[in-house]
Parts: C-alpha cells; sequence; structure tokens
C-alpha cells in the first residue's frame, strides 16, 4: 500500500507539470513519441525506488521532476530545467499547502505529521484544482500564458509564494496550538490567513494581464493606425498625379491639336496612346463592388509591384460587406501584410486572392509563398471556434474581428510543388444580425 502511494503520489505531481507547462506555457510533447515514454517511465522507476526505501526522498524527487520534463517537452533544455526548478519550488508550496489544509479538516493534525498518508493524494487534486482555476479563469479568459507574463510579475508570485510557505507554518501552528483555546477565533483566523494569500496571488496574476491587454491594445492602435496611414499617403500620391494630370491636360491638347493641323497622324496616335497609359494608371486597376476593399487592395497591389510580388485577385461582389470600415481594413490589410512580407521573402513570390460570393456568406481566400515552414506552436492552425491559440502579428485581429461578425476563419500550411505556401480563408456572413449595425 506504501509503496503505491509514493507512485500515485509521483503520477499526480507529474501530471501537474505536463499542464502547467503545456497549458501554461503552450510548449508540445516531443515529436519523437520515444522521449515521452521514457519520461513516463523515470517516473514510474522514482516512484517505486521511493516505495522500496519508504522514503520520498528529495534529491530523487528532483532527478525524477527534472529529467521527465526535459524528455516529454520539445524546447531548449537550458529553458525546461530553468522552468523544472521554479515549478518544483512554486507547485512543492501549493501542494504542501494542501496537504496541511486536509491535515486541518481531515485529521484535525498540525504540521508535525509530514508522513506519506492517504489523505495527500485528495491534497495533490486540490492543489490542481487551484491551478486549473488559475488557467480558465485568468490565463485561457484573456488568451494569455505564462509565457506572456512578465518576469517582474513571475518573480512576484515566487516571493509571495515564498512569504507565503513562511506564514501558514506559523498560521498551521497555531491552529494547532491553539485551536482547543479560541476555538471559532483559530478557525476564523486560519481561513482569513489562507484566502488572503491565495487571494494577493491572484491580484497579482491579475495586474500582470491587463498590463499585458494593455500593451496588446497599444500595439494594435499603432499597427491599425500606421496600416491606415500608408493607405491614406497612397491615395494621396494618387490624388495629386491625377491633379498634374488635369493641370497638364491643356498642354496635351495643344501638341495633339498641333500634330492634327500638321497632318502628322503617325505621331498624334503615338502620344493619344501615351496619355491613355497615363490616365489607365491613374484609376483604381482593382474593382471588387466595395469601395474600402478596393482601396486596400490596390495599395497592396502597388506594394506588390513595387516589390515584384505576382498578385493575382480573381472574384467580385454584387454589395458592399457587411462590416465596419475599421474592421476591413483590420481583416483584410492583416492577412496582405503578411501574405506580402511572407511572400516577399519567398524564391517565386506571389499572392493569389479569391472572392467567392454565396448565397447567404463571402468567402475570402488568400494564399502566398513563404521561405520557409512557420513554426507552430501550441495548436496553430485552428477555426475560430476553438478558440485556438495563435502566433503571428495580426492574426489574432483577425479571428477576433471576424468572430465579431460570426465569422470564421481558417489557417493553413502546405507544401505543393516544392513550394511552403501559407492559406487564410476566411467567411463572412452576408446578412449582420439585427442588433448590428454597418458604420460607413
Amino acid at each position: 500500500m506504501e509503496s503505491m502511494l509514493y507512485i500515485v503520489d509521483n503520477a499526480l505531481n507529474y501530471l501537474i507539470y505536463l499542464f502547467i507547462i503545456h497549458f501554461g506555457w503552450k510548449i508540445n510533447a516531443r515529436k519523437n513519441k520515444l522521449y515521452p515514454v521514457l519520461s513516463v517511465v523515470v517516473m514510474f522507476s522514482a516512484g517505486i525506488f521511493n516505495g522500496i526505501l519508504d522514503s520520498n526522498t528529495f534529491i530523487v524527487y528532483i532527478i525524477w521532476s527534472v529529467v521527465s520534463i526535459e524528455l516529454f517537452f520539445e524546447d531548449n533544455v537550458l529553458h525546461l530545467l530553468l522552468m523544472a526548478f521554479s515549478l518544483m519550488y512554486f507547485t512543492g508550496i501549493i501542494d504542501t499547502f494542501t496537504v496541511m489544509l486536509l491535515q486541518i479538516i481531515l485529521v484535525g493534525g498540525g504540521i508535525g505529521n509530514v508522513d506519506l498518508a492517504w489523505w495527500m493524494e485528495p491534497a495533490y487534486i486540490l492543489s490542481f484544482v487551484i491551478y486549473l482555476m488559475v488557467y480558465l479563469k485568468l490565463l485561457k479568459k484573456n488568451n494569455i500564458y505564462l509565457c506572456d507574463i512578465n518576469l517582474k510579475y513571475k518573480l512576484a508570485i515566487l516571493i509571495q509564494g515564498s512569504i507565503f510557505q513562511l506564514f501558514y507554518n506559523f498560521i498551521f501552528s497555531f491552529f494547532e496550538f491553539n485551536n482547543t483555546r479560541y476555538s471559532l477565533n483559530a478557525y476564523i483566523t486560519f481561513w482569513i490567513s489562507i484566502i488572503g494569500v491565495i487571494y494577493s496571488i491572484f491580484i497579482t496574476l491579475s495586474l500582470a494581464i491587463k498590463k499585458i491587454l494593455s500593451d496588446r491594445q497599444n500595439d494594435e492602435l499603432q499597427a491599425l493606425i500606421y496600416m491606415q496611414k500608408q493607405q491614406y499617403d497612397y491615395q494621396m500620391q494618387q490624388t495629386n498625379t491625377i491633379r498634374r494630370f488635369r493641370h497638364d491636360l491643356v498642354n496635351h491638347m495643344g501638341i495633339l491639336r498641333e500634330l492634327i493641323r500638321l497632318k502628322k497622324e503617325k505621331e498624334a496616335e503615338e502620344y493619344i496612346e501615351k496619355i491613355w497609359n497615363i490616365t489607365e494608371n491613374l484609376n483604381l486597376q482593382i474593382h471588387t463592388g466595395d469601395g474600402i476593399l478596393d482601396v486596400i487592395l490596390n495599395y497592396y497591389h502597388y506594394l506588390a509591384e513595387k516589390n515584384k510580388i505576382d498578385f493575382k485577385i480573381f472574384g467580385k461582389l454584387s454589395n458592399p460587406l457587411m462590416m465596419e470600415k475599421v474592421d476591413v481594413t483590420i481583416v483584410i490589410g492583416n492577412i496582405l501584410q503578411n501574405a506580402l512580407e511572407a511572400s516577399v521573402q519567398s524564391d517565386n513570390p506571389w499572392i493569389t486572392m479569391k472572392i467567392i460570393e454565396h448565397q447567404k456568406e463571402i468567402f475570402i481566400e488568400v494564399s502566398n509563398t513563404a521561405k520557409k515552414k512557420i513554426k507552430d506552436q501550441g495548436d496553430f492552425f485552428r477555426t475560430t471556434k476553438e478558440d485556438a491559440y495563435n502566433h503571428g502579428i495580426g492574426i489574432q485581429n483577425i479571428i477576433d474581428t471576424i468572430t465579431k461578425y460570426h465569422g470564421e476563419s481558417f489557417f493553413e500550411e502546405k507544401n505543393k510543388n516544392n513550394e511552403n505556401i501559407f492559406q487564410v480563408k476566411v467567411t463572412i456572413p452576408k446578412e449582420m444580425k439585427s442588433n448590428e449595425n454597418r458604420n460607413c
């Protein structure tokens, strides 16, 4: 029975580590399945070893924890090493707290009894519930992970944990020797202290998350302003060119009149052809049926030509998109900006955009070549219905904006004809919900 408790003890610790590292830092298991299997073997072997010695040796605990984490996850060795030690320290604090908590609630014991017992396993489950609540209520809810949190906040949490460790020793000692004497007051002191310490950790995490969200909003706003400025500059450039052409139009007509008077028909035809080419460049080359979409597409078509990227667009709209102008810029602008940045680095740069109009929705697909395979951490290529974790500038903005209009987005990477191709697909409903209005 004792040996089995040691194995279960290791297994529960192991699962907690896997949960925090995968869902907290978004680090995936190694692709070679042999390593995760060896990781599990190390964990069970350590449990059996402790069971034989009937001692939960600290050195053995450190070794199996570090080795199992290094074997299981695909990441920098030093990073995993630091993570393993910090997790052992912090989770050890929470686990010991839950152990002592159950000692008082279930067995009425104090801090003196630290031997392995049946009630320690429920304590690990209770500590796991605490980690799960942090993940669901703070991290996943805000699409933020431990790897995003600033170092000073991580250190603050570790320091709070250290203070917590010293503090709960005092509280449990107080409770053990004074619960009979002070009765209800002892219980009140105990619970207020425990709730206060856990609350302080949640507050620190909340502050860290608010800082990250604020920085994200500022970055997104700056990116949007920059994108709109670039489009505005392009429009101003076209407008100035038109003004110059109109200013010279009288001179052009005068030259043509003189060529015709001198019966130089060939020279007149060549001059008309030259003027015609100028007027073609002044007009928008791409017409989709949506004014703001035309401006964005013509701007990126201009950038594509400038960077020698083959940019093709297929399809038109019967009616403008039922989206706010800012949102059209966010979605299409970010998609084409990412496509442009990726394609320009490839050996055969090209971008293709397809606009397909169905009965109830509009389907937009943008494909582009990329220099190399994009590294995906976590579940990068998922539909928005699955709350994907995404990397890449502007990707999350695309997903959030499309979701706002009850649409879907999908990101895919594939290799075709020895070319790495990145593809973005979005669907946008043609009709908005009754409580939504387009701000034009």
